[in-house]
């Protein structure tokens, strides 16, 4: 008889991952993602798959003594205790590349909003205050360069969007040279200051680790040109929220958005949203059809570390 497999799923995904994995494995939910729940689910699981909520933290990992991977659905490793994982030679598999170019397209999505104030112009809409088109000035963005802080697989998608459909120069910021992008999009890696200076358009892309957290202060809003915009696709951490509210109140800047927050889910009366210069949405970029049933693909290597094979995207 074939050996089947005891897989956590933390939370439900795209019906063609989760009948991938009910091929080889008994799947089975946990009654919620709070740490205790989680540590008496994995007790018997060879593998854990997890989303955005809830964590695998060393006290997780260290009461699964049957664990052998852990999926991450998406490019965010933050929730999972990579060290721990390593340590007990449990593989990490994740989808790097599953993501891309639904997240880059809701970020050149919410720059659209920003330049062309779209809800404003909804807003005067519904009130019947058609005169609005008169009154609300927009901006273009063809021509206006590109600042994209972080340039993995989503900043560089999002780049060559706006690159090749609003003809933007591209400055980028990252600990290392992409030299296949430069040459395609004649991108310029600059300084996190030079890129927050002299763009018109900020996508922050960073991932959120110890030295990233709250990297964008005031210090990078505060040398925006005024009519900039920045806008966060990585996490809310990323950037410190306190000062981008400041710099909004102040009207230092043209305007910001954010698919991320430090605190999720963001309550209704957050400050962000009581300004008529930030739009929002709710972590749900990569949450496209397409980028579901391709996220939901991790399951093709859980199976592979399962069953002895090496994994296609391995992050440990």
């Amino acid at each position: 008889m074939e050996k089947r497999f005891s897989v956590l799923l933390c939370e439900d995904m795209h019906e063609a991952g989760v009948n991938l994995l009910k091929e080889k494995c008994n799947v089975k939910f946990p009654e919620s993602l709070e740490e205790d729940d989680l540590v008496r689910e994995v007790a018997d699981v060879d593998a854990v798959v997890i989303r955005a909520r809830g964590a695998i933290t060393r006290r997780v990992i260290e009461a699964a003594p049957r664990l052998k991977v852990i999926g991450r659905h998406g490019v965010g490793l933050d929730n999972i205790d990579l060290e721990a994982a390593r340590e007990k030679g449990i593989r990490v598999v994740y989808t790097p590349l599953a993501n891309a170019q639904s997240v880059a397209e809701h970020f050149v999505g919410l720059a659209l909003v920003l330049a062309k104030k779209i809800n404003h112009a909804f807003e005067a809409l519904k009130q019947g205050h058609w005169n609005a088109r008169y009154e609300i000035r927009t901006t273009e963005l063809q021509g206006k360069t590109l600042g994209v802080v972080g340039f993995g697989n989503i900043g560089q998608c999002t780049a060559r969007i706006c690159h090749f459909g609003f003809e933007m120069p591209v400055l980028y910021f990252d600990v290392e040279p992409k030299e296949d992008a430069e040459k395609l999009m004649n991108a310029r890696r600059v300084s996190l200051e030079e890129l927050f200076s002299q763009s018109d358009i900020i996508s922050i892309n960073l991932p959120l680790l110890p030295e990233t957290r709250h990297l964008i202060d005031r210090k990078f809003f505060t040398m925006m040109k005024p009519t900039a915009f920045v806008i966060n696709m990585a996490r809310g951490p990323v950037w410190k929220e306190e000062d981008l509210i400041e710099v909004l109140k102040e009207r230092r800047i043209a305007g910001a958005a954010a698919d991320v927050f430090e605190q999720e889910p963001l309550p209704a009366d957050h400050p962000l949203l009581k300004l008529d210069n930030f739009v929002g949405t709710p972590h749900m970029a990569a949450h496209t059809e397409e980028g579901m049933y391709r996220m939901s693909m991790v399951a093709e290597d859980v199976i592979a570390v399962l069953e002895g094979r090496e994994p296609r995207f391995p992050a440990v």
